[in-house]
């Protein structure tokens, strides 16, 4: 076979944003010839993702992954971004790390003989989490620290506060692509980062409020509010700086619980004590990996309102985004709880998305899938729960309709 006139093209270019999708062709095949495709990354933390799919070429002598159907693999039928959100760890239970945003991750796409196994061609892709232009400013300003991604252009722009996991500390790449889109977007760890407390006993609301006026007097942001998006644990902060600071128009809560969690939050007189899990709940899956979807008390009894935001207090509107198949804890029953509450005081500034067969981190695009993974707080592997390909469709979905909804509540807002 000659080898010379195969090759891996990758469209529209070699360089994209990572939350892109993009074309992945193999040309210059034997017609009908069956061909393995390989990708591969290495993550800043140096873990290993791979996934595999085998096509057959058409009578032309090419494979297009967006028309053509993987037969085996990774993934069957046509997924055009399969070899990226397919990847698996070599490693059990790794998460896909990227801290440095200034450099691509550089995805390896290989194409093989099926019967042989011989590398026939192949090329990279680098995915690019910053627009050229954006700024990315170190934030080291009274008590708060952090990254300030700013767009491109003389703005200003609308702001947003972006909030990770309790294991995440600083985590830059939703806030820079989300700054791609137009957005001046603060990236704000909480513990564990620079000269923040690495383990806590107490979180204060006040830092969180200190974010808020930063960000709000740039001047590269225009007001007169700003949004938060987050995640996970940071949902239950969300939450609360929602219902007790003033400035926030939008408010994303990703797979949270409605109840604050783990580590006790302090605002001025106010004490909101973190939910007791009940071990009892916890399940044993396998040596080393275990189940905890059922160990937080009923947030509904009245014995746990304590540890409940007054979210009824909030001006804000919400988004809350949901996995139904959440292993981390019940996102569905927190999202509906918050819903009915805004609802018992009269308000519906709120939107409920429920993802079918999707796992706790609904992350950005093409982000690959973590079914299980370390858990900060528990000190132990825990499920995570998704299916890979529901899950990528989630999160195709999810970056969409957050940027609809920020855009919707962000602009041209009246003053408050």
């Amino acid at each position: 076979m000659a080898y010379s006139q195969i090759r891996v093209n990758i469209l529209p270019r070699l360089r994209s944003l990572f939350d892109k999708t993009l074309q992945v062709k193999v040309e210059g095949l034997p017609p009908h010839k069956s061909v393995e495709l390989r990708s591969k990354v290495v993550d800043d933390r140096g873990m290993t993702f791979k996934a595999s799919a085998v096509y057959k070429a058409d009578e032309t002598g090419q494979v297009d992954v967006c028309r053509s159907p993987s037969l085996r693999g990774s993934y069957t039928g046509v997924q055009p971004m399969g070899l990226f959100w397919a990847m698996a760890p070599e490693t059990p239970h790794s998460k896909f790390l990227k801290k440095n945003v200034l450099i691509p991750t550089r995805v390896e796409i290989e194409a093989l003989s099926a019967e042989t196994g011989e590398i026939l061609a192949s090329e990279i892709n680098e995915r690019e989490y910053m627009t050229e232009g954006m700024k990315r400013i170190p934030v080291r300003e009274g008590s708060i620290r952090g990254v300030l991604f700013v767009p491109p252009g003389d703005g200003p722009f609308p702001g947003i506060i972006d909030l990770y996991t309790f294991g995440g500390r600083l985590c830059e790449p939703r806030a820079s692509l989300l700054a791609s889109k137009g957005y001046a977007v603060l990236a704000l760890p909480y513990f564990g980062y620079q000269d923040l407390p690495k383990n806590p006993q107490t979180l204060h609301l006040e830092y969180f409020e200190e974010a808020v006026t930063y960000l709000r007097t740039r001047p590269e942001v225009c007001g007169p509010g700003i949004g938060i998006i987050s995640m996970s644990h940071s949902g239950g902060l969300a939450l609360a700086m929602s219902s007790f600071l003033p400035g926030i128009s939008a408010t994303v809560c990703i797979n949270c619980c409605i109840g604050n969690t783990v580590i006790p939050l302090h605002y001025k007189d106010i004490v909101i004590p973190a939910l007791s899990p009940v071990l009892e709940n916890i399940k044993f899956v396998e040596p080393g990996l275990i189940d905890i979807r059922d160990a937080l008390p009923d947030t509904s009894l009245e014995e746990n309102r304590a540890s409940l935001p007054p979210i009824e207090r909030a001006s804000c509107h919400f988004l809350f985004a949901v996995a139904e198949d959440d292993h981390n804890w019940n996102s569905l029953v927190s999202a509906q709880q918050a819903a009915a509450t805004l609802k018992k005081h009269g308000k519906q500034s709120f939107q409920v998305v429920t993802y079918p067969k999707s796992g706790h981190f609904l992350e950005v695009p093409h982000m690959p899938h973590c079914p299980s993974g370390f858990h900060g707080a528990v000190g132990s592997n825990v499920l995570f729960g998704g299916e890979p390909e529901a899950h990528c469709e989630a999160q195709v979905d999810l970056w969409e309709r957050v940027q609809e909804f920020f855009r919707r509540h962000l602009y041209n807002k009246s003053a408050l």
